[in-house]
């Protein structure tokens, strides 16, 4: 696959940080102006506290640009110094803002004179991991939903047992020697990044860099059952947990799910299709098998896995 390029633009800008989205362009239709191009938001992962625009599957991006949809990647400020809702959810929301009231239009329009009229009635949020829970979290909220979902192993259920369990094969990994001064300096971080050096998804060899800060932290809180204890202090998950916010009027959306995922565990994912099916949406599942967690980095074009978790774009698509 050739290299993707994007273009630029910026959504939001908070005292003088300016949170940044790559935007990708379909190849214009030959049949003029009237065709109008769905959009949809992909969401890295990294447990709301690592990660960046740049480590999410470009496959998965060309894949949609087949469909003739405007794809657009955006970084969030990364916890903790912020939190969950106020920034990575509040972030992600405000960029729904930014499309729907016609800064993504104007964007384009000032990178390009082709006709990119925008499919607004077909919004979309596509997301792997953390960023799966912040594609739910654009489903309740917000003024305006958006119009379908595809959440790949989000975590949800914010409540349950499993998000304070140790995981040993995590822990195993951490160097003895990481003191609470140095991790913590994630704290004195100024202005709140909004890319981390690192992502889950497996995209680096070698794993995290223990040297940097925010990676030891990430890495120190995952192996000691904490994220959500770090990332949502008030621990009000009224607020935040997408589980606790379906209604009927919730936008239909499609889980992928691994078979084998330690990390988060598919029995919260098929909790959340419970409910989704008890309130009428209209949603599916599709479990992968002998795939842990982050397996969307490393899937090859073509593969059982790269086949199956496209049902999740095939559910959008049949939403148009």
């Amino acid at each position: 696959m050739a290299a993707l390029e994007s273009i630029r633009g910026v959504y939001k800008v908070v005292d003088t940080q300016e949170i940044d989205v790559d935007i990708y362009l379909p190849q214009p239709e030959r049949h003029g102006s009237s065709a109008q191009y769905p959009v949809i938001i992909d969401i890295h992962g990294g447990a709301f506290m690592l990660g960046s625009s740049s480590m999410v599957n470009m496959d998965q991006i060309d894949d949609c640009l087949s469909r003739k949809w405007i794809v657009l990647v955006p970084n969030h400020r990364l916890c903790p110094k912020v939190n969950l809702l106020e920034g990575p959810i509040q972030d992600c929301r405000d960029l729904l803002a930014w499309i729907y009231s016609g800064g993504l239009q104007t964007s384009i329009g000032t990178h390009t004179d082709l006709p990119y009229a925008l499919d607004l009635d077909h919004v979309f949020a596509f997301g792997t991991s953390s960023g799966g829970t912040l594609a739910l979290s654009l489903g309740f909220g917000v003024p305006r939903p958006v119009a379908g979902i595809f959440d790949m192993y989000g975590p949800c259920s914010f409540a349950d047992a499993f998000w304070k369990t140790t995981l040993t094969e995590i822990k195993s990994k951490l160097p003895p020697n990481l003191s609470d001064d140095f991790i913590n300096q994630v704290f004195s971080e100024d202005p709140v990044p909004i890319t981390g050096g690192v992502s889950l998804e497996g995209q680096r060899v070698g794993g995290p860099n223990f040297s940097d800060p925010r990676q030891a932290y990430a890495f120190t809180q995952i192996a000691n059952g904490r994220v959500m204890d770090v990332i949502f202090p008030s621990g009000e998950w009224d607020k935040i947990d997408p589980i606790r916010n379906i209604t009927n009027s919730f936008p239909p959306t499609f889980i992928v799910h691994g078979d084998e995922d330690k990390m988060v565990p598919q029995y919260l994912s098929k909790g959340l299709l419970s409910v989704l099916s008890e309130h009428g949406v209209k949603s599916g599942m599709r479990g992968i098998p002998d795939e842990g967690h982050t397996f969307a980095a490393k899937m090859k074009v073509g593969s059982q896995t790269w086949n199956l978790q496209r049902e999740g774009f095939d559910f959008l698509e049949s939403l148009i």
